[in-house]
């Protein structure tokens, strides 16, 4: 049975005026001659997507959506009519979030990150910005420190929600953040721990910096490559210290203490100075 609204690995089956006649074995789509491709000839297996279009026909396509059903993305609005929303799906037809599947009422022109699903009554494929119900329960596959890939999603009072692997919902803190994370940004991430309410905590590096060892390594390793000499000391904003040394202001002054006691590096009034 051809899957609506995924890819489908497909057999041409019959040339016709308006294009090319795919087949699961079972059912057929129709592949405008628009979308045809040379090496597309009887027999040819090809990898299509399959969607409806406006008029509700089965067609396929050889673009890439911007999502497939089952996936969440950042899309943005194109238009917004009495039927909802209508994103940019990254195909000639666009993607409708309706009414009851907004959150907040969408706009035009604003971008939203939303969950694509086939819906059971229509057979259209839409999308919805009610991520919650789409996402699992942490489970026993998430380790710390595992490996992850996140979809930033929104910025809250404690940092930024993230889809971790389109499965599961995990929490950025703010204050442990050292670089800039944007809404709808897709990126690495890491486990660092799933908490006994199923809830995931995420952080951006692999290594802790609230390590002592780690965070005099890195604080070294940056005045050396800053003449060594680094403007910052105890009185320095948190921000300034992040924005340098990607470590929270706790961090830098313990491993800051140990390097003092180790006769690394010389206090001054104005910084730190290393001691080669």
């Amino acid at each position: 049975m051809i899957a609506i609204g995924k890819f489908n690995v497909l057999t041409v089956c019959e040339e016709l005026a308006e294009g090319l006649l795919l087949t699961d074995r079972t059912d057929t789509v129709l592949l405008p001659r628009k979308a045809v491709l040379p090496e597309m000839v009887l027999g040819a297996e090809v990898n299509v997507f399959v969607y409806k279009d406006n008029e509700t026909r089965l067609v396929a396509t050889t673009q890439v959506p911007n999502a497939v059903v089952g996936e969440f993305a950042y899309m943005e609005v194109k238009a917004v009519n009495t039927a909802g929303a209508f994103l940019d799906w990254g195909l000639e037809k666009d993607i409708l979030v309706p009414f009851r599947e907004q959150t907040i009422e969408m706009q035009e022109g604003n971008w939203y990150v939303v969950y694509v699903y086939l819906d059971v009554i229509s057979s259209r494929v839409t999308a919805s910005a009610r991520l919650s119900k789409f996402l699992q329960q942490a489970d026993d596959s998430l380790k710390e420190n595992d490996a992850v890939e996140i979809l930033i999603t929104r910025r809250t009072n404690l940092g930024f929600d993230a889809i971790i692997n389109n499965a599961y919902r995990g929490l950025l803190y703010e204050n442990e953040i050292f670089e800039v994370v944007k809404v709808g940004e897709k990126r690495s991430a890491y486990i660092k721990k799933v908490r006994d309410d199923h809830k995931i905590d995420l952080k951006l590096q692999a290594r802790d910096f609230g390590i002592s060892d780690d965070a005099k390594e890195k604080i070294l390793e940056t005045l050396k490559n800053n003449n060594g000499f680094l403007a910052l000391n105890d009185n320095s904003e948190p921000d300034a210290i992040r924005d340098q040394l990607q470590m929270s202001k706790k961090s830098f002054k313990k491993a800051v203490g140990g390097l003092f006691k180790e006769k690394k590096i010389i206090l001054r009034p104005n910084g730190i100075e290393w001691v080669p």
